[in-house]
């Protein structure tokens, strides 16, 4: 048996995330947990993130684990979801709060004055629901999942990485923002791969066999 790590720092939908981890890996161990030795000793990892994103680094800052998420993040498959995403960039808007810093690049909010379609329609913030995605880049997350399939997602802030090179999807809310980045052996999607019903289930999949290249 092999250990597929949800990391718990105290927030996210962990419990979610590793159910459906569970169902379409049914022979791996799949672990939530927040041990670092555990974490540390597994095969690939998950950093899940729901909330605010104060919240969300002080719960990961208090309980010790960022050194570890970074060592991790480094040598094995690694995904982050939603605000699991936007952990690894400098900062957010949101607080303003410094992140991981592992990814260059800002989160940002969506801009209130841009939220009209070309239709005229008036859109909300939070983004909440299912939204197509735009594959911008091949990667072996995406294998056998259709260009323009929807996902769901849940956020009012979204990563503007500085290399544009590391977006991997897009989606459009009502312009397009990156929704999905890929460096190396690390895979974040703004969206919840875990809420998505087929194609989330087949992105996971995707990621429980996944080398960590590119």
């Amino acid at each position: 048996m092999r250990s597929i790590v949800v990391i718990d720092y105290g927030m996210g939908n962990l419990r979610s995330v590793a159910k459906a981890l569970r169902h379409v890996a049914p022979d791996r161990d799949v672990v939530v947990s927040a041990d670092a030795s555990t974490i540390r000793a597994a095969e690939r990892t998950v950093l899940p993130g729901q909330s605010a994103m104060p919240d969300c680094m002080k719960g990961l800052l208090e309980s010790g684990l960022a050194d570890t998420v970074l060592e991790v993040m480094r040598d094995r498959p690694f995904l982050g979801i939603c605000l699991g995403l936007q952990m690894l960039f400098d900062v957010s808007e949101e607080g303003p709060t410094a992140c991981l810093a592992a990814i260059p690049g800002r989160v940002v909010r969506f801009r209130d004055e841009a939220m009209v379609t070309s239709a005229g329609e008036r859109l909300k913030v939070p983004h909440m629901g299912w939204s197509p995605v735009r594959q911008t880049r091949a990667h072996p997350l995406w294998a056998g999942i259709e260009g323009g399939s929807r996902f769901y997602f849940a956020h009012s802030y979204h990563p503007v990485p500085e290399d544009p090179d590391l977006t991997a999807g897009t989606a459009a809310y009502p312009t397009p923002f990156t929704c999905a980045v890929a460096r190396a052996n690390i895979f974040a999607t703004q969206f919840h791969p875990e809420k998505s019903q087929r194609a989330g289930l087949k992105l996971l999949a995707n990621f429980v066999t996944w080398d960590g290249r590119p």
